[in-house]
Formats: structure tokens, sequence, C-alpha cells
């Protein structure tokens, strides 16, 4: 069964969650108090509703304790990002992603019920900055305040070594998860495959331990 999520706000952020919803085939209820933002997604969601998220009674009226996912999008206004986290919790959600403004912001909402929150322009902030700072981070994702997943591309120094020959987990304490190649990508890889050069490495790691490895390969480059 494809899952159902409800997104309140439609703002950029919660646009987009819609959009990329809808893309994977989703069932997408999107909820907004204003009507031109509404009607704006009523071809591209399964339905739209003009509600206000602090409307108990609307959103029980909607079944939204039913959705496997309620992510409140809403922008400036944390007061009604946290007044509508209330009332999803009231109402029993099973799931529950909060877009947060700030730290304080994301504490309080965890407090009230929220089970994910997320703070979209701090990521795209730090993956950004991880773009323009190292020469071999293709793409950077943080599992918590100490660990992170990296791409990183093998250059020249690596061509022709097998993991073994890098024993990257003993030197580093990090993982090799994957390794695309082209189109191929080749997950849990053994020791002995040899890396040419151009392959993206998949690696997880505590941060500390990944900007070693990193530095250690940009240097010898």
């Amino acid at each position: 069964m494809k899952k159902q999520f409800a997104v309140i706000g439609l703002g950029r952020f919660g646009g987009s969650i819609c959009n990329a919803l809808a893309d994977e085939g989703m069932d997408v209820l999107a909820i907004d108090s204003n009507e031109y933002r509404v009607n704006e997604f009523a071809q591209v969601v399964a339905q739209a509703v003009i509600a206000d998220g602090m409307d108990e009674k609307a959103l029980r009226g909607l079944g939204i304790r039913n959705f496997d996912n309620v992510i409140v999008a809403i922008g400036d206004n944390i007061q009604a990002s946290i007044m509508t986290t209330i009332v999803l919790d009231e109402i029993g959600v099973k799931h529950i992603t909060v877009k947060a403004q700030n730290d304080y912001h994301e504490k309080v909402l965890r407090r009230i019920g929220a089970h994910e929150v997320i703070h979209p322009e701090r990521d795209i902030g730090v993956r950004v900055a991880h773009s323009i700072v190292s020469k071999s981070v293709l793409d950077y994702l943080e599992l918590s305040e100490d660990y992170s997943i990296v791409e990183l591309e093998a250059g020249q120094l690596l061509d022709g070594k097998s993991l073994l020959d890098l024993d990257i987990r003993e030197t580093y304490q990090c993982n090799v998860l994957a390794i695309k190649r082209g189109e191929d990508v080749h997950v849990s890889p053994r020791p002995e495959v040899d890396i040419s050069e151009g392959d993206i490495l998949i690696i997880v790691g505590a941060d500390g331990d990944i900007a070693r490895l990193e530095s250690r390969w940009i240097d010898d480059n």
C-alpha cells in the first residue's frame, strides 16, 4: 500500500515536499489557510484543502490521524508551528515531522510531541559549505551531531588499490558502505575489490575521522 502523507503549510518548503512526494506516487493531502496556495497544488496532489493547522476539529474531519506522516511545513510563524504540533499530538498522529527555525524551536517541538525535526536552511548551508571547502566531497548527509555519510571521489592516489590495501576501517575508523562506478553500485564491497580513479566511495564515520581521511587523500593527490 502507498503511504499517505499530509503537508500543512504550502510555502516554498511545503510545496517542494508536496511535489517530491507526488512524483514518488504517494498519496498527499495538502493543507493551507491560503486559498491561492491550495488551488496551486490542487492538480499536483491527491487532495488539497483550505484549513487552519491549529483547528483541531477541521483536522479531525480530514481524518488526519490515519495518515502515516504529517509534515508541518509552516514558515516563519513559530507560534502556529508549535500550536499545530500540539494539536496533531493531541489527535494521536502516528508520525509528526516539523520544520524548525532554530535549535530552541526544535527543543520545544520535541517536548510537545514532534517525532522528527528538520532544519532545511541549516542543512542546505552545511552541504553548500562542504561542497565549497572540499575538493573531493560530492555529497554530505549529517546522521547526528558527530556522524555523517559522505560521497568521496577517488583520485589518482587510490587508483588500483583495494579497500584491504587502504585499511580504511583500521586507519580511520570509517566504513565504506558502497562504491559507485558509473551506473553500477556495489553495496558492502568486498575488501579485495580494487578502486579505480573516478569511483565514488560512500563512507560513514565520525566527522573528525572523515576529515582526517579526506585531508590525507587530498594532501597526497
